[in-house]
């Protein structure tokens, strides 16, 4: 099943399953969606649950939250998630700090939606991480997909949630194919926000990711172990709340730590990973410091070859691991 299909698969469920649920965004009804993630969904629930907007992130984006107090569970979809900075102030604002400016009485229950991070070929304006953007922000639950399989869980709960929650997905992910178990091809199959995924069991040293790189990462230990180093990889599959608990017991087992993310290194995902072990029980178990790998500290070049260059490869992976491990 490709991240498509199973983003598609938990728009139809929710939007069944809920009449509160309808989605909103650029060409998401009609045209089925400037992705297909929407493929069918406007045929079949009409003009009242998914609903074409302006080309006005401000607006749409206020029309949702506004939606959202008044008791309906809007996703709202972003074309890209460079263009919710057009809608920044409703998602921050509005959204995030409601519930507790309202002291616990107004509920915000709304999913933004959409790609994020670097595609091919879009240069600077349409290639940044908003992970730790998002991820910073107290009121935001924020959740990151790899597989098939998180992005159907995560959408499905982040839709059920009261709170409002960013899903950040990879526009480069949605043509992908993965194994999808039995259990995720329920409709009542859902991730539970805020618990990573350790990917792969290892020995020497632990991997943290999230989205895209994830597969990367899961590259670099094939590599590796052929020369007899085993990569612990977690899928981190939430930002924030972080379970840094999970990463913390695989450091305790493996003694290095490495993060791999696409965003950029200044108070990054990874920048963020590398204090809390810092300043919790697991510092005393780390045999190296924690190496970050991240996206280049530039603007996201238009040139093929540069992009290839500002974006972690296999080989950056495999190189920060021989110098967490001095090999």
């Amino acid at each position: 099943v490709t991240v498509r299909d199973a983003l598609n698969q938990a728009l139809d469920e929710e939007l069944e399953r809920d009449e509160r649920v309808f989605l909103l965004g650029e060409e998401v009804a009609q045209y089925d969606g400037a992705y297909k993630i929407s493929r069918g969904l406007w045929k079949k629930y009409g003009d009242k649950r998914v609903i074409d907007t302006p080309i006005s992130e401000m607006g749409f984006a206020g029309i949702a939250v506004g939606a959202a107090m008044a008791g309906l569970r809007p996703v709202c979809e972003f074309m890209t998630f460079n263009f919710s900075m057009q809608a920044i102030d409703q998602v921050i604002n509005s959204a995030a700090k409601t519930c507790y400016m309202s002291a616990g009485s107004i509920a915000v229950p709304i999913v933004f939606r959409g790609p994020n991070g670097a595609s091919a070929g879009v240069a600077a304006q349409h290639s940044q991480c908003f992970a730790a953007w998002y991820g910073h922000c107290p009121g935001l639950k924020v959740v990151s997909p790899w597989s098939a399989e998180d992005a159907k869980g995560l959408l499905k709960a982040s839709i059920r949630d009261d709170n409002p929650v960013v899903v950040l997905e990879s526009e480069l992910l949605y043509g992908v194919p993965f194994e999808m178990s039995e259990q995720a091809q329920s409709k009542e199959f859902v991730i539970p926000i805020g618990k990573a995924k350790i990917e792969r069991q290892g020995t020497h040293v632990t991997l943290v990711s999230h989205s895209r790189p994830v597969g990367h990462c899961m590259e670099a230990a094939a590599v590796l172990s052929k020369e007899g180093v085993e990569c612990e990889i977690i899928n981190l599959r939430t930002i924030r709340p972080m379970d840094i608990e999970t990463v913390e017991a695989s450091v305790v087992k493996t003694n290095h730590l490495v993060t791999v993310e696409g965003g950029w290194p200044q108070f990054g995902v990874g920048a963020e990973i590398c204090a809390r072990i810092m300043e919790g029980p697991a510092f005393n178990y780390l045999d190296a410091p924690a190496v970050r790998v991240t996206g280049a500290d530039v603007p996201m070049p238009y040139a093929k070859i540069l992009e290839d260059n500002c974006i972690p490869q296999v080989k950056d992976i495999v190189f920060a691991v021989k110098k967490a491990l001095n090999i």
